[in-house]
């Protein structure tokens, strides 16, 4: 079926507690996934992408909680509110794993050393299925077969120091994908490996995708990355998604001033000599500073007064492409 909706987040707020200070994080953010399509998140450090997906699958830390806004995940045509569920509940603990699986940025961080790279892909499967480890090895020596790792007969036996930085997260990706979940949510997946290694997983990445029809939720801040990926974009600044479209309406498109800016930082091939990279002015601002009107207004060549002193709603450019920007405020449809 075409553009199968498999997930769907509204209006999503995500605020931390930091002593007496509630310090918003996510404010209002909205967006669909569709079965087998890819939904890249791309902005800067500190934009809120991480803690956006975090919540999702209610991965936030202890001082983290969804303020308001709905998760919802779509299976067999029924629908189940994430974000109404007990963080380490049994639903949510079965729905992380086998239908939503994570990869994280650092597969330092992932895998632990004391445990054999086996054992800790094989115990998904023996948790979410209670399958017997002689069985969950089977599964799991085809699956790193399936990610190119070598001998995984043998390398199943070996610590997560003895693989390289692209094995490991390899092996990352077979932990997110062994229990065959519809939705993989990928954050950073190669910002720790060099170039090459990079493109070779997000090679991979795609090549799973497409073969076994997965949705993925790709976190990234290399615009060359979603290029190559995504079929639809959330472009996401302090918080908020400033502008949203498929891969043809952001690049080809591009309607707000921070898009147009994170496009035109991309390294191009063939400057002239001595041609710098452009660069995006001054930093992000600090959240508590962030109350009313547009957050990119201090940093963009287009601001007015306006944008600092009023809230700035949603318009509809196209049936598939929005923008949160006063530069647009003669269009009359408004996103709810």
């Amino acid at each position: 079926m075409q553009n199968e909706l498999i997930l769907k987040v509204e209006n999503l707020h995500t605020s931390f507690t930091v002593g007496p200070l509630n310090i918003p994080i996510v404010k209002g953010v909205s967006f669909e996934v569709y079965k087998g399509k890819t939904l890249a998140i791309v902005g800067e450090s500190g934009c809120g992408k991480s803690v956006t997906v975090h919540s999702i699958v209610q991965l936030l830390p202890r001082n983290g909680r969804i303020d308001q806004g709905t998760v919802t995940y779509i299976e067999d045509n029924e629908e189940v509110r994430l974000d109404q569920l007990q963080r380490y509940g049994k639903k949510m603990r079965k729905i992380r794993g086998e239908n939503i699986g994570m990869v994280f940025q650092d597969p330092m961080t992932s895998l632990n050393p004391v445990y054999r790279v086996g054992d800790q892909v094989a115990e998904s499967l023996m948790q979410h299925f209670k399958m017997k480890k002689k069985d969950a090895m089977k599964e799991v020596i085809s699956m790193l077969k399936k990610l190119g790792i070598p001998d995984p007969e043998s390398r199943i036996n070996d610590y997560p120091h003895q693989f390289s930085g692209g094995m490991k997260q390899r092996v990352v990706i077979a932990t997110a994908m062994i229990c065959n979940p519809d939705i993989i949510i990928a954050d950073e997946p190669t910002t720790a490996l060099d170039v090459t290694i990079q493109a070779q997983i997000m090679e991979l990445m795609k090549e799973l995708q497409v073969k076994y029809n997965k949705s993925l939720i790709l976190i990234t801040h290399n615009m060359g990355l979603v290029a190559e990926m995504a079929d639809q974009v959330a472009v996401m600044y302090m918080g908020r998604i400033v502008e949203y479209g498929s891969l043809t309406d952001i690049f080809e498109h591009p309607s707000h001033p921070y898009t147009k800016a994170l496009l035109r930082s991309v390294p191009v091939l063939g400057k002239q000599e001595g041609e710098l990279l452009e660069t995006i002015p001054g930093s992000t601002p600090n959240p508590l500073d962030c109350t009313v009107g547009c957050e990119f207004a201090d940093r963009c060549e287009f601001a007015q007064e306006k944008c600092r002193i009023k809230d700035v709603p949603y318009r509809q450019l196209t049936p598939t492409h929005q923008v949160r920007c006063t530069l647009f405020e003669e269009h009359p449809e408004v996103v709810k």
